[in-house]
């Protein structure tokens, strides 16, 4: 897929399961909150967590009960760690070739501003975004109109793409303004599968893999 770039064309991405996989970030706390609580027997405790969590049940809980910590503390650990992640293979050779080229790049995903934040900086692409609306910054979450036409009234350009991979709420309200849209088939191993696909939200365009993006 070619994508014609310059200073009056944006690209705007989700970030969770978009740029890269949100279960690298699950990991990464889980891991942190575990070698927080035991130097000893991290890797041992860390298996244990992952799987109670695989099974569908909460490991706040079980943590909470055999360390007497608070589950408070413990979801403030999580939401507030610097992870360990990686970006999607593609990625930053993607967003590099924008900056070169001169287009805007830009963010619009859902949750809280520090996590939301910390995964862009861990991410490595912190410095090349234009314009970055998270939810509980700006108090509204996707599809509200709020979200997307703040990235506009930023970058002013003339041309906008959205990249996203949850099919229930990502492209509904680019596609109303006018944007084109690209959807990011999952991989498996997305958080919350996009399974719920379906011609009313459908993107314009799909992709498995940002390599297949090439900016000209």
């Amino acid at each position: 897929m070619d994508i014609k770039i310059d200073r009056t064309t944006a690209l705007v991405f989700d970030l969770d399961d978009t740029l890269y996989n949100e279960i690298e970030y699950l990991k990464s706390a889980y891991w942190y909150i575990c070698s927080e609580l035991t130097e000893k027997d991290t890797e041992i405790l860390y298996n244990h967590v992952f799987s109670i969590y695989r099974n569908g049940d909460n490991p706040f809980l079980y943590l909470a009960e055999k360390y007497d910590v608070s589950i408070d503390h413990l979801i403030f650990q999580y939401r507030n760690h610097f992870p360990t992640i990686k970006p999607f293979p593609g990625v930053l050779e993607l967003l590099q070739g924008i900056k070169k080229r001169q287009g805007k790049i830009g963010i619009v995903t859902d949750g809280r501003t520090v996590t939301q934040s910390n995964k862009l900086k861990a991410l490595g692409i912190w410095n090349l975004i234009d314009c970055c609306i998270i939810s509980e910054s700006v108090g509204t979450e996707k599809p509200s109109k709020r979200n997307f036409k703040l990235i506009e009234k930023d970058l002013k350009v003339s041309k906008y793409y959205y990249f996203g991979d949850n099919f229930k709420k990502d492209f509904i309200t680019p596609a109303y303004l006018g944007w084109h849209t690209v959807g990011l088939i999952d991989n498996g191993l997305n958080i919350h599968p996009n399974s719920c696909y379906n011609a009313l939200n459908s993107p314009e365009s799909l992709i498995r893999s940002f390599n297949e993006i090439s900016v000209v």
